[in-house]
């Protein structure tokens, strides 16, 4: 009866879990819940599907950057403008890109109404802030890895990033 009662208490832990992920638009969740001397549970909790629909954000903003370089790849004669277009369809392989360190909400200023900590253009040192992206609800400032100037942003503010994500290039 006490393995029914706690394998209950795990599938409602589980369910909760899940709800968790839904109310935070996360990704994934993985917790370790320790009952005693070798008695654990390490439950992970994911969405497929949404990292598809995530990962597809923050490629909106150059989607309206893209037609101007269309018509010009549709004139063989120019090589130029293919080379950004190639760059803008994974900006994640870009030599300057800054990545996403982590799963959360990403935001361009300390608060709302506050200039941003960059916008395109700005040159940066390495260690200055670029952004801050809160997760499970601490906010993380995100530093400039190197020093550069601000050349894209791909990302909008308050938009959800994953892991790894591109959120800037820096040349």
């Amino acid at each position: 009866m006490s393995d029914k009662t706690s394998h209950d208490s795990d599938v409602s832990f589980i369910r909760a879990l899940a709800e968790l992920l839904n109310q935070n638009d996360l990704t994934e969740l993985q917790v370790k819940r320790d009952y005693g001397e070798n008695d654990s549970l390490n439950v992970r909790v994911s969405r497929a599907r949404e990292v598809v629909q995530q990962m597809s954000m923050p490629q909106q903003p150059h989607y309206n950057a893209a037609p101007a370089p269309q018509p010009a790849a549709a004139n063989p004669a120019p090589a130029a403008p293919s080379a950004p277009a190639a760059a803008s369809e994974d900006p994640a392989s870009h030599p300057g890109a800054v990545t996403s360190p982590m799963v959360g909400t990403a935001y361009m200023q300390a608060e709302p109404g506050t200039p941003p900590f960059v916008s395109v253009g700005s040159q940066v040192k390495e260690g200055d802030t670029l952004l801050i992206i809160e997760a499970m609800k601490t906010m993380n400032q995100i530093p400039a890895p190197r020093a550069g100037t601000v050349k894209r942003i791909l990302i909008e503010d308050g938009s959800p990033v994953e892991f790894g994500a591109p959120l800037m290039i820096i040349e």
